[in-house]
């Protein structure tokens, strides 16, 4: 059985910007990681954090643009997807985040799980700025 990682986040702002603030390479730097990202199904690419030494690996698996976005997240000792569902209702943008495939809770699980709150709240000011 493997362990998932599930966050609900809400927005103010239109649907539209939130995608583009999850598929742009620049926006996600500002959030995530510096990348090398494109909305492409099947493009590899990388997040890097020369502070952690870091580096994880992604293929694009999911595209359709503005409501769902998946792609593998695999770097150290996780072997991950990351999903990201979109809804936009009454003037608020619902995002849900799951990211699946942690064998066990774990560092990198409680540590994903923190990480995700955490550029969930760094996103919110992305998304004020934009």
């Amino acid at each position: 059985m493997t362990l998932t990682v599930s966050q609900d986040f809400t927005f103010k702002s239109p649907i539209e910007k939130v995608w583009l603030a999850l598929t742009d390479a620049n926006t996600l730097a500002k959030w995530i990681m510096e990348n090398d990202f494109k909305p492409v199904v099947g493009h590899k690419c990388q997040f890097r954090n020369p502070q952690w030494n870091l580096i994880v690996d992604c293929e694009v698996l999911v595209v359709d643009e503005p409501y769902k976005l998946s792609y593998t997240w695999v770097g150290g000792p996780i072997n991950t997807t990351v999903t990201w569902t979109l809804k936009h209702e009454d003037g608020t943008t619902y995002l849900h985040l799951d990211q699946t495939g942690f064998e066990k809770e774990d560092q990198a699980f409680n540590g994903a799980k923190f990480g995700w709150v955490k550029m969930g709240g760094d996103l919110e000011k992305v998304l004020e700025e934009m």
